[in-house]
């Protein structure tokens, strides 16, 4: 392939770049102009089917930096993916294909929802690993793709690519290719204002293969992939490049991070290119040509499935369609006491018997978690996987495993240090990614640790995070019967678990089911109050409806697993499951004010908790028959 028509090519993605920002009149033109060269050589090494995005041994393409989707679009549309011309000059509008950052299920071609800077390295690391082992349990023969990364300064200072390319480095990810645009510019100027790193120190640091070039040299483009993708270890390319490379007036400026070029520089930067400066959103019929993957795609992926064997299909069959209702789910005898972080072991175990698909781990918190899947090894090769101490890329990687083809993954760690992980949390309620996220010591019954660990306002904010549901389940069989329909959902889901002992109730329901989000559990005539609550809390609040009658108070009791999921019921069934005729209390050792969409009063945490005993912390806090009885009765005759 001649250098005039590679130059030609990436010109073209320089110019659809710069009229798409320019006609949405907001965007940010400078990265996808800096990298239109190197993305010209990648496409010819980058193997991908328009006709079928979901390939399963095709390459991943992540951009992390994914406010440069000038870059992203133009692409998509030149290799025929269904992004049409039209879509790019409806960039950044409402309801476009063509959003600010790129959207996974959104657009055609996206890989997954990066989002926020640096999420995109660990989602790359977290394909990386899920076909990592694929190969190791399927055979190189039928996985042997790539997982490429385009990122940028901003990415790497972002705290989250070191937890994930440290663990790149760890399991020796040879599959994966990070390409740094190294432009020395951030949206306040030179990154030498709040950054002295040694990027290629660090990275030779936690054992990647480092490559530097210049970025705008397509002969040193072209032998750095060519090397890449025969490393025995993990990628880094640190391309030197120019922010606008092309633009006549802002080439190298901090200026063209983030807004126009303008009318003028683009005319004058087209006519110093060769193009036509009164022509906008243009391919040459040369350059489609030379981008286009459809044919050449379509024949990759048919000679790849023609050589896997009848054996390879028909496991890629079992991982990609997995037979949740083969699960043979624990039984736990009433009146017994399992914590539910105990119970949720068990039920882990019972999942990963059932689905070979099903995997995940803890940040250094296994054993406290009980997460580890007996037998079942260590990853890459075995199904336990070990994240260390990195909640954020933990949580990030594990969401790129999800969206990978074969495998539901969960992850775990202490409630509290969820709040490491609520951006990838967050992503993966945006992007609907069913990953399972398990969050042990649940309350202030964690006790001595003190308030530092002690989830206050955790419930609250992840009740409030759309399309994610969060489940609290009050005994071990409520934790089964969560995990039942949380299998069955295409969103994430959390379990948030005691450690503390749980009573294990009676199978006996008033009206509803767990799959509801709550129900009515302990159902009396004549009922004057309702108690909500759920997890620990839920022993409470049927033990002090008891004592209630006592004093000629006659209470109802609801558990709420799933406060997120009791939100979307027909307003029939929440009439049936509250009676509209009580006073409604809820009780939750947390903050608990979502509760107030149902209730008239709620007993929760005013404060961060205490360190001492969990039991002296439950009575500290009024979390007792006496004191919830006597708050009950104060407010009821009043």
């Amino acid at each position: 392939m001649s250098k005039q028509l590679l130059q030609k090519q990436a010109d073209t993605i320089r110019f659809l770049a710069a009229d798409m920002v320019q006609a949405a009149n907001s965007g940010h033109p400078g990265a996808p102009m800096g990298l239109a060269d190197i993305a010209t050589v990648l496409s010819k090494h980058l193997n991908v089917n328009p006709a079928n995005e979901k390939w399963l041994n095709r390459d991943r393409l992540v951009f992390s930096g994914g406010h440069a989707t000038g870059l992203v679009y133009s692409l998509l549309h030149l290799w025929g993916f269904n992004v049409s011309v039209n879509d790019l000059k409806n960039f950044r509008q409402t309801h476009s294909k063509t959003p600010g950052h790129p959207e996974y299920g959104h657009t055609h071609g996206i890989e997954i929802t990066t989002g926020p800077l640096g999420q995109g390295i660990a989602n790359a690391v977290g394909f990386a690993s899920a076909a990592k082992y694929a190969q190791n349990t399927l055979g190189s023969d039928v996985i042997n793709h790539k997982v490429y990364c385009l990122c940028g300064d901003g990415d790497l200072q972002e705290g989250i690519s070191y937890e994930a390319t440290a663990t790149a480095g760890h399991l020796k990810l040879d599959n994966l290719v990070i390409i740094y645009d190294s432009n020395n510019i951030t949206i306040e100027g030179d990154t030498s204002l709040a950054w002295s790193e040694n990027v290629k120190k660090r990275f030779q640091g936690i054992d990647f293969e480092v490559i530097e070039i210049d970025g705008h040299n397509f002969e040193q483009i072209e032998n750095a992939f060519v090397q890449a993708k025969a490393a025995t270890k993990p990628v880094m390319i640190i391309a030197k490049t120019a922010i606008g490379k092309g633009s006549v007036s802002m080439e190298g400026s901090h200026h063209a991070h983030g807004a126009p070029l303008g009318e003028e520089d683009i005319r004058l930067s087209k006519e110093k290119a060769g193009f036509n400066p009164d022509e906008k959103f243009i391919v040459p019929a040369e350059v489609k040509g030379a981008f286009d993957k459809l044919i050449i795609g379509s024949e990759a992926e048919n000679k790849w499935n023609d050589s896997l064997s009848a054996e390879a299909k028909a496991k890629i069959e079992e991982l990609q369609n997995p037979n949740y209702d083969a699960v043979e789910y624990p039984t736990f005898e009433a009146d017994t006491s399992v914590a539910t972080r105990d119970s949720n072991h068990k039920i882990l175990n019972a999942i990963a018997a059932a689905v070979p698909g099903f995997l995940g781990g803890s940040a250094d918190l296994g054993p406290s978690n009980k997460t580890e899947l007996k037998g079942e090894g260590d990853f890459p090769n075995g199904r336990n996987i070990h994240f260390g101490i990195k909640e954020h890329a933990m949580a990030a990687i594990a969401n790129a495993m999800n969206l990978y083809g074969l495998y539901r993954v969960y992850s775990a760690t202490f409630f509290v240090f969820s709040d490491y992980l609520k951006p990838s949390a967050r992503i993966a309620a945006l992007a609907g990614i069913p990953q399972h996220f398990v969050w042990t010591h649940d309350s202030i019954g964690v006790g001595e640790d003190g308030p530092t660990h002690q989830p206050i306002e955790h419930l609250s904010q992840f009740r409030a995070l759309p399309n994610f549901y969060t489940f609290r389940p009050a005994d071990a069989t409520e934790n089964v019967e969560s995990w039942k329909t949380a299998l069955k959902m295409n969103a994430p889901t959390a379990f948030v678990c005691s450690r503390q002992g749980l009573k294990v109730l009676k199978n006996e329901k008033a009206y509803g089911e767990v799959s509801n989000g709550a129900y009515l559990l302990k159902k009396r005539d004549n009922a004057q109050i309702t108690i909500m609550a759920s997890g620990s809390e839920l022993m409470l609040a049927l033990q002090t409806a008891c004592h209630l009658e006592e004093d000629g108070i006659i209470a109802n009791v609801v558990s709420v697993p799933c406060f997120d999921l009791f939100l979307e019921q027909e307003q029939s069934y929440i009439d049936q499951v509250i009676d509209k005729n009580t006073r409604v209390y809820a009780v939750e050792a947390a903050r608990g004010l979502e509760y107030y969409r149902f209730a008239d009063v709620v007993y929760g945490m005013d404060t961060f908790g205490a360190s001492g005993p969990a039991g002296d912390l439950f009575d500290e806090f009024g979390f007792t028959i006496p004191k919830l009885k006597a708050n009950i009765i104060a407010d009821f005759k009043n």
